[in-house]
């Protein structure tokens, strides 16, 4: 996902990447790094990225003046060390387990402040924890905007505007479809999406081996389907008052890890009563040709110029996808 966030950050006029940093090692420029460098990026980072640049700037062309690009026990720490390079954080890591990303953030606010976070969280436990920031983000005069990919996160968010045209909500249904053409694509979101399957857990995901997934993907022909998933669009839609109770929220969907094509159109569904007391349903279809890359960085993107906005305005602490509108990052 951080590939793919490169790929469409470097189509953008008003962001840029500045600062990048994988499990290894970080890559940190004092002006931009280039986009279709770090969209290239295959295993190591900063191996990936040193080849890359060395054979450019032998042609006579740099990619990034005055770049680090180092090898680090502790990669998030040398960032850490180099915080005056970024405004803002898209966290688009792997979240096993789920108190992985909420630490991140906790790391970097307790180090800088006056940053502004975006993370694409997906369970329900997760996102709770990252409210549990609230206060120490406050502290820190910096902004969190969580669950903000694209469920929960932009399908949440569209849920929340098609509530209004009920007196009350019954139920909200997401049903996603994706297609990649092979799982190591996306790795670390398949493996989130692997521990929602019955008779699998976070931790279980976490230890299974590539060799396991592969094995699983092959009984399963490459098909994934995912019900009653622990996603948070439930608490986040709670949050907003679209629906009183977590139950009323459901989620599922069905990847395909051998094909590109959808095997299904993701929707989401809100089922409502009108003041006239009348049964209706609103439903948001998303375009077959939109890829999850699409529809999951480009709303964090938005949400991350809504995030900018907010502070400016001295508005800080941990917000839901579902409590403010993102922006159009242009």
């Amino acid at each position: 996902m951080g590939r793919a966030a490169a790929r469409i950050i470097g189509l953008k006029r008003e962001v840029c990447v500045s600062a990048v940093c994988d499990s290894k090692g970080f890559v940190v420029g004092r002006g931009a790094l280039d986009c279709d460098t770090l969209a290239g990026v295959t295993g190591d980072l900063v191996e990936s990225y040193r080849r890359t640049w060395a054979g450019q700037e032998g042609g006579g062309t740099a990619v990034a003046a005055d770049v680090e690009a180092e090898h680090a026990a502790d990669p998030l720490g040398g960032l850490l060390e180099r915080a005056d390079a970024f405004d803002a954080v898209l966290v688009a890591l792997p979240n096993l387990p789920n108190e992985f990303i909420p630490s991140v953030v906790e790391r970097f606010v307790r180090r800088r402040q006056g940053l502004v976070f975006v993370d694409v969280l997906k369970r329900t436990t997760a996102v709770r924890l990252m409210y549990g920031l609230d206060p120490l983000v406050r502290e820190a005069r910096s902004v969190v905007l969580t669950g903000c990919g694209a469920t929960p996160g932009f399908l949440a968010a569209a849920a929340v505007l098609a509530a209004q045209s009920f007196i009350s909500v019954e139920h909200v249904n997401i049903w996603w479809g994706v297609g990649i053409a092979n799982w190591d694509a996306y790795q670390a979101t398949i493996r989130e999406d692997i521990a929602h399957l019955p008779g699998y857990s976070v931790e279980r995901a976490k230890a299974m081996t590539d060799a396991e997934v592969e094995a699983l993907l092959e009984r399963t022909n490459g098909l994934l389907e995912l019900r009653r998933m622990e996603h948070a669009d439930d608490v986040l839609l709670q949050r907003a008052g679209v629906v009183d109770r977590l139950e009323q929220v459901e989620v599922g969907g069905v990847m395909d890890t051998r094909h590109p094509k959808k095997p299904v159109s993701t929707t989401m569904t809100l089922t409502g009563i009108t003041h006239e007391g009348k049964r209706a349903s609103h439903k948001f279809i998303l375009g077959d040709d939109t890829t999850m890359a699409a529809n999951v960085i480009g709303p964090a993107l938005g949400y991350l110029m809504r995030g900018a906005w907010l502070k400016a305005r001295g508005l800080y602490g941990v917000f839901g996808s579902t409590e403010v509108l993102p922006m159009v990052a242009r």
